[in-house]
């Protein structure tokens, strides 16, 4: 059996709004917390309170994704920055 080669270059990967990205993302698993929050009885009578639970984890894990995105965010900036100013030395 041949292995299987790509036969072209992989494209760049897309940059978009990271930050806003994941910002809305967390919120949005609070707002389904917030949602559920009230049936919280139909969920423990059904044993579906995961479900409730889940969603908090997903927000809680959005906070550290926004923390870890801007973080990120900046580093690239910095980096193009130094970058930037390693060229205007190198020229100038």
């Amino acid at each position: 059996m041949e292995k299987w080669t790509p036969k072209h270059e992989a494209p760049e990967p897309l940059e978009g709004p990271v930050v806003a990205t994941v910002t809305g993302g967390a919120i949005l698993w609070f707002v389904l917390f917030l949602v559920q929050l009230p049936f919280y009885g139909w969920f423990d009578d059904h044993g579906h309170t995961w479900w409730v639970w889940t969603c908090l984890a997903g927000a809680g894990l959005g906070l550290i994704g926004i923390w870890y995105v801007r973080g990120r965010d900046a580093a690239i900036k910095r980096a193009a920055a130094a970058a930037a100013e390693d060229t205007g030395r190198v020229q100038g």
